[in-house]
């Protein structure tokens, strides 16, 4: 039986996926900072789904997913849906740090751990939901954007780092674009929105497919690749994300 660990399994993308993942004949460790919609998931299926309580911010969180995955009886996939984000054009400083500590450094303490179980256990594969946001630095969303691009930079080094190593890791990152989960609240404006599910499915089969790098959906694709061609000079007066 397959085992994959899913932190941040409350709620949008990362409920999805395991819910998935379930259906798919998977065994799975789900962790979050509050279990009530956790238990719910276990009481649906309690012969192959244990919890946990884990906070990314928190120092004693590695040695949490030491535990869950001992629960699990082991880790195939590890697979990264914890995070936070706000438009914060004002630039308040509370926003932007507690993104930070949650997407930059929370990322690193959990990522990083699955690395090391991974590393001495027989290898795996890590799968993180970053966002299309780290293509370019957002004036709208700061320390979101910035984020998300230390998240896409720091899987690459790690790929990098496997690769060196001789382990046998494989890493997908995945960059959805506007995705209706309380991560956007109930704001419509956005544009190409898309639903939870069917954002799920597609990183399922990505995961599966063992993709490096995937971006959801293709309009999102062609987009952030028409970015990366926007010149420094001409980007810094557009009006993006706001």
């Amino acid at each position: 039986m397959r085992r994959a660990i899913i932190v941040g399994a409350t709620s949008g993308l990362g409920l999805e996926v395991a819910k998935i993942l379930l259906g798919d004949g998977w065994r799975i460790g789900v962790a979050a900072r509050r279990l009530g919609l956790l238990e719910q998931l276990r009481a649906a299926c309690p012969d192959r789904v244990e919890v946990a309580e884990i906070d990314v911010t928190a120092p004693d969180a590695p040695e949490r997913l030491d535990g869950l995955v001992d629960r699990v009886g082991g880790m195939d996939l590890y697979f990264h849906a914890s995070g936070i984000g706000w438009q914060n054009p004002a630039l308040d400083p509370a926003k932007e740090l507690a993104t930070v500590d949650t997407n930059a450094l929370g990322f690193a303490r959990m990522t990083g751990e699955a690395f090391r179980l991974m590393a001495g256990g027989g290898g795996g594969q890590i799968a993180v939901i970053s966002s299309i946001a780290g293509t370019k630095g957002l004036g709208a969303a700061p320390a979101y954007s910035a984020t998300k691009a230390f998240q896409n930079a720091y899987l690459q080094a790690l790929e990098q780092l496997a690769h060196i190593r001789s382990l046998p890791i494989a890493f997908t990152d995945i960059r959805p674009g506007f995705v209706a989960t309380a991560l956007l609240g109930d704001n419509p404006r956005y544009p190409m929105l898309m639903q939870a599910a069917d954002v799920a499915r597609a990183i399922v089969r990505a995961v599966y497919a063992r993709r490096h790098v995937v971006v959801i959906d293709w309009r999102w694709g062609v987009l952030t690749t028409l970015w990366r061609l926007i010149p420094d000079c001409v980007w810094r007066r557009l009006r993006v994300g706001g």
